[in-house]
């Protein structure tokens, strides 16, 4: 019969995965404004382990009213920098080691399971909830990638494509256990 794991088996079941990974990945969010959305990304990025996160000075900040309700305390194991254009966050990503691999639906974006995510430092720019990345952060960035979709609808919510894009940049870089 099948059980759900104590704590004892959960922390052994997470040691087991942080062992089979050692890339590094942060998050650029360009004008996310949703203090529920930003909840769920901080909560997120605590899960899958993101080093950093940059918000641009349009962005919603993570210390903002609502934030705390969704993100539900993992903000505390997260480091992040707020303010700055999108130009400016992306430039601080690559400074820092990064590259930038922004998340959009563009003409000439790959699928991110075809990108090459697990072999060096990257950084997922991700933009608004209903405009998406301004133009020049977009043009700022080092690649394009997008989460292949097959039905009718055209997007993912922003927390929603920001958990799908880190669980692919993770994939890529597990080792055999």
């Amino acid at each position: 019969m099948t059980r759900p794991l104590d704590s004892t088996g959960l922390k052994r079941l997470h040691r087991d995965w942080r062992r089979r990974t050692d890339g590094t990945v942060a998050l650029l969010l360009d004008g996310v404004a949703s203090p529920y959305n930003i909840g769920s990304i901080i909560r997120t990025a605590a899960a899958e382990r993101v080093e950093h996160l940059w918000f641009t000075a349009s962005a919603t900040a993570p210390t903002a009213t609502g934030v705390r309700k969704t993100a539900l305390g993992t903000e505390k194991y997260l480091t992040w920098d707020i303010g700055g254009t999108g130009p400016e966050c992306v430039a601080a990503a690559q400074e820092a080691g990064y590259r930038v691999v922004a998340l959009e639906l563009t003409d000439d974006a790959a699928p991110l399971h075809e990108l090459d995510l697990g072999s060096q430092p990257v950084c997922l720019a991700i933009g608004h909830e209903d405009r998406g990345l301004a133009p020049a952060t977009l043009t700022a960035c080092d690649a394009v990638g997008f989460v292949p979709q097959l039905g009718r609808v055209g997007s993912l919510n922003v927390a929603v494509a920001a958990a799908v894009a880190l669980y692919e940049v993770r994939r890529q870089e597990w080792k055999p256990g």
